[in-house]
């Protein structure tokens, strides 16, 4: 080695520095020295070291800074002069190398997490949604990376391929790798949360409206009697009925219990009128908006509950499926009209009655879109719209059932 380099057990200062092609080359065994206490351990089997010798509160110790194959010569240098600081600072570099070791990658975190909140989702389909929807958009461009490393321009990445063509998907994702962030930033690992912030460097989402396919409502009665006259089962036939009636979003129709329906007052006084007492009131918990929903219903809708008593296996449900305790299926009704001919989707009858109610009836907007179950968008509005106008919804779904009954106004 000459005076070049010195190759020795002991700390000096080299009078040369290594080089890069040096420590590329290099064959020989032994401790190859830099500065600040860095040096090059070539081991006999060729492979190479970067090792450095350091007082870290006054104990003299070694510590590994990785193979000289994947940490570059002015990589190792500057990993040792900020762990000569950190020790002459009082820190522990050793014990902060440790600590970074521990920090879990992305995809470990997003597991972890998953996990941990599972129990807390109440449905189960949202809980692998969780996972899914991060091993696929984010697990490619996130899922190596230590939570610590991650920056800005990563989450970028994973989003922008999708944020304009897949938009309530990216936003779902965008909000799931800010959860993960959060829990990084509990665990001590970062400060912060690139999920966040980062509006001004994505594209405006375009606000995409999905239409639901609807009949005219003038087709509507026919469909029910279509419906009436095929070979589907009875209670399948009564739920349809029965949510077209009310106007209600299909999940509230199909999932409701004898418990919430009331069949009015039976007195005499309203005899002539049976129905005009009935009422379906959906809790809160099933209902979009998280509000209790109060349904007047009219007389055929009335009729159809009784239809249905009859039928009911005493069980809860006032239109079961086949299977026990469990509600007639989305699918079912879909599949019923669309193998009749008619190319609706079930929450479009949502629709036939609200622009039956614009163009047929002189009803306020404020009632026809309490009728169905909408919430005001204004917060001053909403703030002193204390009524549900349930009267005034009253005598609109009467007319509404008299008009599918063939008495057109």
């Amino acid at each position: 080695m000459g005076d070049q380099y010195v190759t020795t057990t002991g700390i000096r200062t080299p009078k040369k520095a290594l080089t890069a092609a040096f420590v590329r080359t290099v064959t020989e065994a032994g401790k190859h020295f830099d500065g600040n206490g860095l040096f090059l351990k070539v081991k006999a089997n060729g492979a190479k070291q970067w090792v450095q010798r350091i007082t870290i509160r006054s104990k003299r110790t070694e510590m590994g800074l990785g193979s000289a194959d994947l940490v570059s010569l002015s990589e190792a240098r500057e990993a040792a002069l900020q762990n000569l600081k950190l020790a002459r600072a009082g820190g522990d570099p050793l014990r902060a190398k440790r600590e970074s070791q521990a920090v879990l990658t992305f995809k470990e975190a997003a597991h972890k997490v998953h996990e941990l909140q599972k129990p807390s989702w109440s449905n189960p389909k949202h809980a692998a949604q969780f996972i899914s929807t991060l091993e696929t958009y984010a697990f490619p461009a996130l899922g190596n990376y230590k939570m610590s490393e991650i920056t800005t321009a990563d989450v970028l990445a994973a989003l922008t391929p999708i944020w304009l063509t897949k938009q309530e998907t990216a936003r779902r994702v965008r909000q799931r790798i800010g959860v993960v962030m959060k829990w990084g930033i509990a665990q001590g690992w970062r400060q912060d949360n690139p999920a966040q912030n980062i509006d001004q460097a994505l594209p405006k989402q375009t606000k995409a409206v999905k239409h639901r396919k609807a009949l005219p409502y003038s087709d509507v009665a026919t469909c029910i009697e279509v419906v009436k006259a095929s070979g589907a089962g009875r209670t399948t036939k009564l739920a349809l009925e029965f949510l077209i009636l009310t106007a209600a979003r299909s999940g509230e129709a199909r999932e409701a219990v004898w418990d919430e329906i009331s069949f009015g007052d039976p007195s005499p006084a309203n005899s002539a009128n049976p129905a005009n007492q009935a009422e379906w009131v959906i809790p809160a918990q099933r209902m979009k908006m998280k509000r209790e929903h109060r349904v007047p219903l009219c007389a055929r809708a009335v009729e159809i509950l009784r239809e249905a008593k009859d039928l009911s296996d005493g069980g809860d449900l006032v239109f079961a499926g086949t299977k026990q305790s469990k509600p007639l299926s989305d699918m079912t009704l879909s599949k019923l009209v669309k193998e009749l001919g008619f190319d609706v989707d079930i929450h479009g009858f949502r629709t036939s009655f609200r622009t039956w109610v614009q163009e047929k009836t002189d009803t306020s907007r404020e009632v026809a879109e309490a009728a169905l179950a909408h919430g005001i968008k204004d917060a001053s509005e909403a703030a002193y719209a204390r009524s549900d106008l349930f009267e005034k919804r009253r005598a609109l779904m009467d007319d509404w059932g008299s008009y599918l009954a063939g008495n057109k106004l």
